[in-house]
């Protein structure tokens, strides 16, 4: 049996982690770490609550007191770092709070990994380190040497937590393994994001807002098979190591929000272009050879099958999805454990 530190397991794929691994390795034991920032969602971890091999501990990984605590209590074998702010909107107009729990948080984390000992700390990070690719250089890739070139405040903290990793790894000799993902997509997203966000504004009839001309191209990944990507760099992946996990399904903005459109049945003349975000990044595109060859991972949904299942998940949980659009969620703790 193994234990695992899962922070930022209340969010949307640290949440779907959790929900995946309790169950397809019931002989570990997972310990979720999360401060319950907006984005930190205890319904979600709701179905998992009462299994025998999971523990909720609420705490943030800036808190050095809570993390070298709770190391002690548990001497975790492995720590997978899911906890970030993460909305590049968000940290364009409040960068600080992505510098403090992006970098220094890691830094506590890998501080606790070195003082009492774990098998591997895995860092989990983004392609958007890389920053952006021509829209008309189909054939161009992020692979795990491309330069990193960040564009956001976001994707500037990320990359300097995957800097930090590498140091730690090289100075301290560190067990680590880094993976960087395409944009996910799945159950239990956070409603500002792309998908889930067109799903309930159409269901509403609402305006579609679309950054600039929508050309921008996101890979898409369905965020079970990031999660079995993570699972197996975890377990199989080599010390020192960067891993890009990528689902190999590119789509412009504006051919997302069409199929969202499309597949409930509502009008194109639903969208608004709107001015378009500052720093905006036009292409991702990630290259995954080095996991599917290393590793064997390969992605079992692409975008048609994957954003039918999401839209079907949004629904058949518009409960979920409407206590986060009115801050219900947060009132979880309280309903079931009192002040």
């Amino acid at each position: 049996m193994s234990t695992f530190l899962v922070t930022g397991g209340a969010g949307f794929i640290g949440g779907n982690f959790l929900h995946i691994m309790t169950k397809k390795h019931p002989e570990d034991r997972y310990v979720c770490l999360d401060a319950l920032t907006y984005a930190g969602n205890m319904e979600t971890l709701e179905p998992i609550m009462g299994l025998s091999n999971f523990r909720f501990v609420k705490g943030d990984i800036r808190d050095r007191e809570i993390v070298y605590k709770l190391f002690e209590e548990e001497k975790f074998d492995y720590v997978i770092n899911f906890a970030a702010e993460s909305h590049v909107d968000r940290s364009i107009v409040n960068p600080t709070i992505f510098l403090e729990t992006n970098i220094i948080g890691t830094s506590v984390l890998m501080d606790a990994c070195r003082k009492y000992g774990i098998k591997r700390y895995h860092q989990v990070s983004t392609d958007e380190v890389y920053g952006d690719l021509p829209i008309d250089r189909p054939d161009l890739f992020f692979t795990e040497t491309t330069p990193l070139h960040t564009s956001s405040p976001y994707s500037a903290s990320k990359a300097s937590a995957d800097l930090l990793v590498l140091a730690y790894h090289r100075t301290f000799n560190l067990p680590c393994t880094i993976s960087r993902c395409s944009n996910n997509y799945g159950p239990y997203q956070f409603p500002e994001k792309l998908i889930p966000l067109m799903i309930q504004k159409a269901l509403r009839n609402e305006k579609l807002p679309v950054y600039g001309d929508g050309k921008n191209v996101r890979d898409w990944l369905y965020v079970g098979d990031h999660c079995e990507g993570i699972d197996l760099i975890v377990r199989n992946g080599r010390d020192g190591e960067i891993y890009n996990i990528g689902g190999h399904n590119e789509r412009s903005n504006l051919e997302v929000v069409t199929t969202i459109l499309n597949a409930l049945g509502k009008d194109d003349s639903l969208i608004e272009h709107v001015k378009d975000r500052a720093g905006h990044d036009r292409r991702y595109a990630i290259d995954p050879t080095k996991i599917e060859t290393e590793l064997g991972w390969k992605p079992t949904y692409n975008f048609d099958t994957g954003i039918k299942t999401t839209i079907e998940w949004n629904l058949q949980n518009q409960e979920w999805l409407s206590h986060v659009e009115s801050g219900e969620y947060q009132n979880w703790m309280k309903k079931h454990y009192g002040e």
